[in-house]
């Protein structure tokens, strides 16, 4: 080969991988959600996300800077996912109904990708760089919530839509939905309703 035909070969491949942060952030969710926090290396990330190794070197020199990236990636698409589902309901929807849906629906089908979102949020606990990330998935679900209700029930609903999330994945027993539906109820209706 001559060095005339390097440049041209190289030309030929186009961008390198322009999703490749993503795609490695997503991977990194996955690793988390199958095996938990503890099992978090560079080198299982980079299979998961069929890169090579120094790829995710490249990308986050350490493990808190591809942690960080995981949880700002699963906080975008928790609240994208919460705005999609918000958007899709009828405007004369059933919100205590439609929220227990949403827990199931997180706990059974999306179970990995809230086990590794709660693993991510639980984190920022003990790792002040995480903090803002966890702040912000607060309030942008609080905002969500209130499009449907008011500002104050909207977060008084996010705190319980987290701690039922939170609840759920714990559990290895199947969410009671009507129970989830009586909660929601309750928290929509207030206390007094409960007589």
């Amino acid at each position: 080969m001559t060095t005339s035909e390097v440049p041209a070969k190289r030309r030929q491949r186009g961008p390198t991988d322009p999703d490749r942060r993503g795609r490695i952030a997503r991977a990194a969710i996955k690793v988390i959600g199958e095996q938990g926090v503890d099992a978090l290396t560079h080198r299982r990330v980079a299979a998961a996300a069929e890169v090579p190794l120094g790829s995710t070197t490249y990308h986050f020199a350490t493990l808190d800077d591809l942690i960080a990236a995981a949880l700002q990636h699963a906080a975008d698409r928790s609240v994208a996912q919460l705005r999609e589902w918000e958007r899709a309901l009828p405007p004369d929807a059933d919100l205590a109904e439609a929220l227990a849906d949403f827990v199931v629906d997180s706990v059974s089908v999306n179970r990995g990708d809230t086990m590794a979102e709660y693993n991510l949020y639980a984190l920022a606990l003990h790792r002040p760089r995480l903090r803002k990330a966890a702040v912000d998935w607060d309030r942008a679900l609080a905002d969500v919530l209130s499009e449907r209700t008011d500002p104050v029930t909207g977060r008084m609903l996010g705190v319980l839509l987290c701690g039922l999330l939170m609840q759920a994945v714990l559990s290895d027993e199947p969410e009671d939905r009507a129970q989830l539906v009586t909660l929601l109820r309750r928290a929509l209706d207030g206390g007094a309703a409960a007589g």
